[in-house]
């Protein structure tokens, strides 16, 4: 286990390449949120900051908790090569549409039906590890029920019913959307 102040070349080459990576973020009294990622979703904007997009879902946890605590871990693991996991630690918050800096960070990805907000994190601490436990399995495809789904919907059905999702699992005030994400 090794642990560094930011990303240089190789950590950011290695979790820029993952298909998949994991988030996780806490709240003091609530339940601790992981979430598996994908669709292209990550971006690294320097050696201490990265962001990822948000689709809309089934809730809207990981808002909740930055509200609330802030925390934020990014997990990327190898499931095709050298065994090697890398966590980011930090510090986030989400940009939604309505925010003067959502252009900005929109800017750096693909934004389609269904997006929601975008996620930015500082980042305090990098830890790599060996991962030797971790499976070998093979990326076949991104899966594309999340954007069938979307593609059923209306950018203002989607904002209705984000505007409805102001409470996390565990009651915690979340902040949606009040525009549509273009």
């Amino acid at each position: 286990m090794k642990f560094f102040d930011q990303l240089d070349a190789k950590l950011r080459a290695f979790v820029e390449k993952q298909p998949v990576f994991f988030v996780a973020t806490a709240a003091p009294d609530a339940r601790i949120n992981l979430s598996p990622k994908g669709m292209d979703s990550f971006r690294v904007l320097g050696p201490n900051r990265v962001a990822y997009l948000d689709w809309g879902g089934s809730g809207n946890e990981t808002n909740a908790h930055l509200l609330e605590d802030g925390r934020i871990t990014l997990m990327f693991c190898a499931f095709d090569r050298s065994a090697l996991i890398v966590r980011l630690y930090g510090r986030g918050r989400a940009v939604l549409p309505q925010d003067a800096d959502w252009a900005d960070l929109a800017g750096l990805f693909t934004i389609e039906t269904g997006v929601r907000q975008i996620f930015d994190i500082t980042v305090d601490s990098i830890q790599s590890s060996c991962g030797y436990a971790v499976p070998l399995m093979t990326f076949d495809r991104e899966r594309q029920t999340l954007r069938k789904h979307y593609a059923t919907t209306t950018p203002a059905e989607n904002l209705a019913k984000w505007e409805t999702r102001t409470r996390s699992i565990d009651g915690l005030p979340t902040r949606p959307p009040s525009e549509v994400p273009a």
